[in-house]
């Protein structure tokens, strides 16, 4: 018995694929899916780029520039910066990296990739405004100033709104916003870098003179933080550095410094103490066998009458030690080395008091 005939279909011929020249350029790998080309990236010559005028970023560190313009000149731009079109001036405005467009330069590259993004006017700034201040490497002088135009650009909006549209704490924006009412001097130090921002806090309350002078010893001298917030007590304690000038009162604080950070230990001995009291007279430390230093400034007497205002941060000083001295009794083998010199000092004060006397 014959087998049935199969039917044979017969399928039509497979298309060939029409060449184009963009299928040339397509990529078809697995890399490609999801992902689709931007129109708008450009690679453009940096003299054809410039700054916005309205970018709330007003300073640049230095030494980070150099480093970023170091690493451009290695690895290139790994970043595109985000320009705007100024079809009336021809030229890309720089939304977004303008630090990347100034390493680039000096880095020797004459071109930059970039995004070009047309963005309206009110729109961009506020971008701007929230970049700026999020970003944890821009001062906080600077900072202060985008939350402020910020809370402008959103139709003068509450300090807790804008706090809530950066996504910090009210706590925090406040601490910025301090950094407005300090000197001009000490902007500028934050500014450069000089001066952190945790370390003005400890000189918000205080007046601009002592504020200036603070500022200048933590700056100089490399003050800590435990040791600023002390002197900044120190301040609020007594009217009387409201009416100093900058000089003086960093001459008196270098003074109190000087006992309140030096001051010996409950279980110094003689010479010690004897060294703390010596220094809040501005003698030289005493040598453990000279028990009567004090009377070395009697014979230095015939010198020129001293600074006022540092006998008056001297005496504050001293005032200071004794006082502490006062608060933490010494043992009595230490106070016994200690009296003859306070006696001998107390003779001299009373001279000085009493010049008749004297």
């Amino acid at each position: 018995m014959s087998e049935p005939a199969r039917s044979v279909v017969e399928r039509p011929a497979a298309r060939r694929r029409r060449f184009t020249v963009d299928a040339l350029f397509q990529d078809t790998s697995p890399r490609a899916v999801g992902v689709s080309d931007l129109v708008t990236a450009k690679e453009i010559r940096l003299d054809r780029i410039e700054p916005d005028p309205h970018q709330p970023r007003r300073t640049f560190d230095q030494e980070r520039l150099e480093e970023l313009a170091a690493s451009i000149a290695q690895e290139g731009v790994l970043q595109p910066i985000a320009v705007r079109y100024d079809e009336e001036r021809d030229r890309y405005v720089i939304l977004h990296g303008e630090r990347r467009w100034r390493a680039a330069q000096m880095a020797g590259l004459t071109a930059i990739p970039a995004v070009v993004r047309d963005v309206p006017e009110e729109r961009r700034l506020l971008q701007q405004l929230m970049e700026n201040v999020v970003r944890e490497d821009l001062n906080a002088v600077d900072r202060a100033a985008a939350l402020r135009a910020l809370k402008a650009q959103m139709g003068d909006a509450s300090w807790e709104r804008v706090a809530e549209a950066v996504g910090i704490k009210r706590s925090r924006l406040f601490q910025l916003l301090g950094t407005e009412k300090l000197p001009d001097a000490v902007q500028e130090d934050i500014r450069a870098g000089r001066l952190s921002e945790k370390q003005s806090r400890v000189l918000q309350g205080l007046a601009p003179a002592a504020q200036a002078a603070l500022a200048r010893l933590i700056v100089d001298e490399g003050l800590g933080q435990n040791e600023a917030q002390r002197l900044a007590r120190a301040i609020r304690d007594d009217p009387e550095f409201a009416a100093m000038e900058p000089p003086a009162l960093v001459e008196r604080l270098r003074a109190m410094r000087e006992v309140v950070e030096r001051r010996p230990a409950r279980d110094a001995g003689p010479s010690s103490v004897a060294a703390a009291l010596a220094r809040a007279l501005g003698e030289a430390a005493p040598a453990p066998d000279d028990s009567d230093y004090i009377q070395s400034a009697v014979a230095r007497a015939g010198a020129p009458a001293p600074d006022k205002d540092l006998l008056d941060a001297q005496t504050r000083a001293l005032a200071l030690s004794l006082a502490q001295l006062a608060q933490a009794p010494l043992p009595a083998r230490e106070r016994r080395a200690l009296a003859p010199r306070l006696r001998a000092l107390r003779e001299l004060i009373g001279a000085a008091l009493d010049p008749k006397k004297g």
